[in-house]
């Protein structure tokens, strides 16, 4: 794989998706950087899961837990700087559990307007009850 930059400069550029929801933007810091000034793919994967589980907190009305990662794919080096925008859609409604689909997409240095794909995820949530017992969803 070319080095970080190379990469971003070879990354094709999209269209932000129409079908998904803007359900969070964020931008981040030197201090989520590691040894090769690439940003954590932990700290990308725990933004992707606040940002998951936006669109589950509609319909569980109450406390919910990520169950699973179904699936995570890290298709582009995210740098400091790069503005993030996550996208998500339910996929999945089940009698205690949604499914959601996240695209992550970033804005790169000087290059505001345009995107690219950096990364894809499919996460479960459930949702609990005050004991921590699966309980169903009550979908209007």
């Amino acid at each position: 794989m070319p080095p970080s930059g190379q990469a971003e400069r070879c990354a094709p550029h999209v269209e932000l998706p129409t079908n998904k929801e803007l359900v969070l933007k964020v931008i981040p810091m030197p201090r989520d950087c590691n040894g090769n000034g690439d940003i954590f793919g932990g700290w990308v994967m725990a933004q992707v899961d606040l940002a998951g589980s936006v669109l589950p907190a509609h319909y569980c009305d109450g406390r919910m837990a990520t169950v699973a990662v179904n699936q995570f794919l890290f298709k582009q080096p995210v740098r400091v700087g790069d503005i993030l925008s996550f996208f998500a859609s339910v996929t999945r409604i089940g009698t205690t559990s949604i499914t959601v689909q996240v695209e992550v997409y970033a804005e790169q240095g000087r290059r505001r307007g345009r995107y690219i794909k950096v990364t894809e995820a499919s996460l479960t949530y459930v949702a609990i009850d005050e004991q921590g017992k699966p309980r169903k969803i009550e979908v209007c």
